[in-house]
């Protein structure tokens, strides 16, 4: 028996453009897509069958999951993690970049010297993302050491679950690409025990395609 925790994480599938209309959403919570048939099926080949199954407390990732296990694959009742949920930018929400651009209030300007460290109007900012999503990743890995664990996330936080097991700095963390429906894969080894905790993190992929037969991605 593994002692390997592997946590699979999934990002959400596309939210549809008649939807948010090129607004910013972050963390409202919005439907997404899931007619691609192709990538569902991909993913349901790829992730391992009697994992614990989580997502953020937004519909589009528990959608993304109801459509996987449509796609052939035996999941169980979801855990809902409000700590995966995506990056809060609060009076952002619901405007364009555009519209802040032309708003000239310097507001945007000071987000883009640091975006990761800088937090949006009554939001917050990447680094506060990586700071939740980290003790969830470990308090999970403790009660569920050596499953495998899917989680059906958003960007944000998968990209914060890779900077928390690299140690990463919340700035080159967020310099992860993490395409819809994706798949990143994080292995927790523990070191002298058989708990959550004391162990090292290895990334074993990063933002791998659905379907890897059609584009030569490693499985």
């Amino acid at each position: 028996m593994s002692h390997t925790t592997r946590w699979w994480w999934v990002r959400h599938a596309p939210v549809p453009f008649t939807l948010h209309g090129g607004r910013i959403y972050g963390s409202q919570d919005l439907s997404c897509d899931c007619s691609n048939r192709t990538a569902f099926e991909g993913l349901a080949r790829q992730l391992p069958t009697g994992a614990v199954l989580v997502t953020s407390p937004l519909k589009r990732t528990w959608e993304t999951a109801a459509a996987i296990a449509e796609a052939g694959l035996a999941l169980p009742e979801a855990e809902r993690e409000t700590a995966f949920i995506e990056q809060d930018f609060g009076a952002w929400h619901g405007t364009t970049w555009d519209a802040l651009r032309d708003a000239d209030d310097g507001a945007m300007a000071a987000f883009w010297k640091v975006p990761a460290l800088t937090r949006t109007p009554d939001g917050e900012s990447f680094a506060d993302v990586m700071i939740r999503v980290a003790p969830a990743m470990e308090r999970l890995t403790e009660i569920h050491a050596g499953r495998d664990i899917i989680v059906v996330a958003h960007g944000g936080s998968i990209r914060a679950a890779l900077g928390h097991a690299l140690g990463l700095a919340p700035g080159q963390a967020l310099s992860f690409r993490i395409d819809n429906l994706s798949i990143t894969r994080i292995d927790h080894i523990p070191t002298g025990h058989l708990g959550g905790y004391g162990g090292v993190w290895r990334v074993a992929a990063v933002n791998r395609s659905p379907v890897p037969e059609a584009t030569g991605d490693p499985v």
